[in-house]
């Protein structure tokens, strides 16, 4: 079955950067698009990145030119990096797959920026 593993989560300061990973497994991934998400406490699940098959990219407002999202076809893994963090950008954050058959969640991985 498809299985998603994140990792890079982590307590870090304002202004810093966090690298995350997503590894997919049982699944083609190449053909696919992959996005990350993050959630708030008391807030809804927001679109954070998106990157397609071909690579083209989309970010939301708070994020573009601090974060950038990546994939490596080879390892089956999609990236995303974080740069000149904020307090703001503190929530749990997953990575989302969907192939022809159904759309998968990471296990999510927590994110703290402290100011």
């Amino acid at each position: 079955q498809v299985q998603l593993v994140e990792s890079g989560g982590g307590l870090v300061q304002a202004g810093g950067s966090l690298r995350l990973s997503c590894a997919v497994s049982g699944s083609i991934f190449s053909f696919n698009a992959m996005g990350w998400y993050r959630q708030a406490p008391g807030r809804q699940r927001e679109l954070v990145a998106i990157i397609s098959s071909g690579g083209s990219t989309n970010y939301a407002d708070s994020v573009t030119g601090r974060f950038t999202i990546s994939r490596d076809n080879a390892k089956n893994t999609a990236y995303l990096q974080m740069n000149s963090l904020k307090p703001e950008d503190t929530g749990v954050y997953y990575c989302r797959y969907t192939n022809a058959r159904d759309t998968y969640w990471g296990q999510g991985t927590q994110v703290t920026v402290s100011s």
